[in-house]
């Protein structure tokens, strides 16, 4: 076994984390696919497609380091928000908690000299800053425009994704 079983139930626990988040961003997709903004339900459905790569990539980990796959229970996702404020910082909140526990799971590999699982991490880490910078500014837009002018940020959002 290439990897110790501490590390591998951390990393079974991590699946699910990532697969909850999948769900979760599924959840805000259809949030604001209901007020019609259309942009912004497309961002967190690929949003929720990278969660389930990320989570799949653990699961490919595990099985390569033959660390045993134990995918636990994944809770229900929160189904209604009061505005689009509070359902991006929900996404920011969770990205904040992905990037604590992603670090967990270095600290892990690192005080374990595990350096395969230190290469492996190191993308996650990489990632997660690349998706707080990503809430964190579309919270921060969507504050700005306010709940009355979300087509404002539908409108940013065409422009991002010319960029």
């Amino acid at each position: 076994m290439l990897i110790s079983p501490e590390l591998a139930s951390a990393i079974n626990a991590q699946i699910g984390h990532e697969f909850g988040a999948s769900m979760q961003y599924l959840s805000i997709a259809a949030h604001f696919q209901k007020r019609q903004l259309t942009l912004l339900s497309k961002l967190f459905i690929k949003q929720a497609e990278e969660e389930r790569e990320h989570a799949m990539k653990f699961v490919k980990y595990l099985m390569e380091t033959k660390g045993g796959l134990e995918i636990p229970p994944i809770p229900a996702p929160i189904a209604v928000f009061a505005s689009a404020a509070d359902a991006v910082e929900a996404a920011l909140k969770w990205e904040e908690e992905v990037t604590r526990q992603i670090s967990s799971l270095m600290d892990l590999a690192v005080g374990q000299n595990d350096y395969i699982a230190q290469s492996f991490l190191q993308w996650f880490i990489d990632e997660q800053l690349e998706e707080v910078v990503k809430m964190d500014r579309l919270l921060t837009i969507i504050r700005e425009s306010g709940e009355k002018n979300l087509l404002m940020v539908e409108a940013y959002l065409v422009h991002v994704e010319k960029s």
